[in-house]
């Protein structure tokens, strides 16, 4: 029997060999202590592997404008997967994102795509010959679904029907998987790294993490090596790589985007349930892709999906109105955001004012912090017996936060889980309470539409630093849809330090881990994202939401 250091070694070895043709030549990679390599490609950096109409095609931010230049014949499917594939690779020379690729499958699939384009003059669906990037946690055919577990490798999927439906209707849409990308051992972390793939970094600053736990997909869309990401968040997952990244995510309600054939750690726990959500590199595309899941009717082919077809009228009716109202909440009460965090948000809310929209304090730090107890004990509900049994099976080394997590508490008794649940539903019932009764504090006498607030108390941080998601897994207790989208980047001058800032006092060990990661001159340009809230199931009204937002803040 292999041992697990030797399960690494030959994982990755084959990876390097899959990624070979495609890598661009070690003298041409910037040094490694070149902590900025954001620009590397677009600067010319890997022109000796790209060509300029690999860069061209790669450039565009927008899967619709990308999937009708292929339509319209600008470019062939091949062209298209190539160009990405390269792309890709160099970026995970820069950053460590993928886990497992599917190169040649997906070349072989570019090449059937263009036949079948020539023979009829017809695409196949409405993505014909984009690629599409996956968070390792979804199966794909011929593959591994590791989860970030040295012990999950070498059990590729063999099932066709196994496959994600997402990947299944992807697929059927015309969309090409190209590669799979990497996660933290577990999944349950806001970084990426595991004893299998290693670390994942983030391209502006390589020395800062990505974010997790779909981290890997974060990094490779900042680099441009992908068009469409797909993730999961149990706890802001698909939000907190995109706010480092200064990417567009989306956090749907459960059941709304069907998670058949997504494998999960904790499986089978519906306390808090791991929802998929889209991530990209505009907002059009989130929008898009989202729309196109609902549309294939992902209710037929999983049976815990809640069958609502798009609501266009419920996005309509976001758009045309005159006057949103909008909750602002600038902080939980548990920890402090960091300056530009702050700036930005108060920023947006002077802007979103003067655009003759409605503004009012949403201030309830005593509910996010009855919430978080109730979660702490819903994620090791089992004592850490779920994520000790997959470390088990080869004997790799616990990841220091994985460790932590496993060993907070013995597994709760079934009277207990039930307690909890109930909990639960007297803190939505409460929060849902305290939402409609802002109807007395609106001039329109209606509920507020939306929270604004951060997404997380910071930028992206140094490796190994990420600590507290209360600003994103308050919204997956509540079941609420929640987007984020970049609004600035960190300026050292608007952003410095004052003297408040130096004597401030942290309220607690969270917020004084937190505050002292704040260095302006290191995190000078990182992007900064804010994040938008509606109701359970708000999808549709909460994407038109962030369409006004952009729009107001972009004029």
């Amino acid at each position: 029997m292999s041992t697990w250091q030797e399960v690494v070694a030959q994982k990755r070895a084959d990876r390097e060999k899959l990624l070979e043709p495609f890598k661009l030549a070690e003298d041409k990679l910037p040094p490694k202590d070149q902590l900025n390599v954001y620009d590397f490609i677009e600067s010319g950096g890997a022109d000796s592997i790209l060509t300029e109409k690999d860069k061209e095609i790669t450039s565009i931010d927008d899967i619709d404008t990308l999937a009708a230049a292929i339509r319209d014949g600008k470019y062939s499917s091949y062209e298209v997967i190539s160009a990405f594939i390269k792309r890709a690779t160099v970026a995970h020379q820069l950053t460590n994102c993928f886990s497992e690729v599917v190169f040649e499958q997906a070349l072989e699939r570019a090449k059937e795509l263009d036949r079948i384009y020539k023979e009829t003059g017809k695409t196949v669906g409405k993505y014909h010959g984009v690629p599409i990037t996956l968070k390792d946690q979804f199966n794909v055919y011929g593959v591994d679904t590791t989860l970030g577990y040295v012990g999950r490798a070498n059990n590729p999927v063999t099932d066709k029907s196994k496959e994600a439906v997402l990947v299944t209707i992807f697929e059927k849409e015309g969309s090409v998987v190209i590669a799979k990308t990497n996660l933290p051992q577990s999944i349950m972390w806001c970084e990426t790294d595991n004893p299998l793939w290693g670390c994942t970094v983030n391209p502006r600053r390589r020395d800062f993490t990505p974010g997790g736990s779909t981290g890997g997909e974060g990094a490779l869309l900042a680099l441009k090596g992908s068009i469409m990401g797909w993730g999961t968040d149990l706890g802001g997952s698909v939000r907190i790589p995109q706010i480092m990244n200064g990417g567009y995510g989306l956090r749907p309600s459960a059941f709304r985007i069907p998670y058949e054939g997504v494998p999960v750690t904790i499986d089978g726990q519906e306390h808090v349930p791991s929802v998929i959500g889209p991530m990209t590199r505009n907002l059009d595309s989130l929008i898009s892709i989202t729309k196109t899941v609902i549309d294939n009717e992902p209710w037929t082919l999983d049976p815990k999906c809640i069958p609502i077809p798009w609501r266009q009228e419920d996005y309509d009716e976001i758009t045309k109105r005159p006057k949103l109202v909008f909750g602002v909440m600038k902080d939980d009460g548990v920890v402090r955001v960091h300056p530009p965090i702050a700036r930005v948000l108060d920023e947006a809310v002077e802007k979103i004012k003067a655009a003759g929209h409605e503004v009012i304090e949403w201030n309830v730090p005593e509910l996010h912090q009855e919430l978080v107890p109730i979660l702490n004990k819903f994620y090791i509900a089992d004592g850490g017996e779920d994520v000790k049994t997959d470390v088990g099976k080869m004997g790799e080394p616990f990841m220091p936060y994985v460790e932590r997590m496993v060993n907070r508490g013995p597994p709760i008794s079934i009277p207990e889980y039930w307690h909890q649940m109930v909990l639960k539903r007297e803190f939505q019932k409460k929060y849902l309470d305290r939402w409609n009764a802002t109807a007395k504090l609106t001039s329109t006498g209606k509920p507020m539409d939306f929270i604004i607030a951060p997404g997380f108390p910071h930028t992206a941080v140094p490796c190994e630093s990420c600590a507290w998601v209360g600003y994103t897994r308050v919204w997956n207790g509540l079941d609420y849809s929640a987007a984020v989208f970049p609004v600035d980047k960190v300026d050292k001058v608007k952003d410095a330090l004052t003297e408040e800032h130096k004597s401030y006092v942290p309220r607690n060990e969270w917020d004084a881990h937190n505050w002292p990661l704040y260095n302006p001159e290191t995190m000078e340009g990182l992007p900064v994202n804010l994040q938008l809230i509606a109701g359970r199931l708000q999808e549709e009204k909460l994407l038109a939401g962030v369409v006004r937002v952009e729009e107001i803040l972009k004029a």
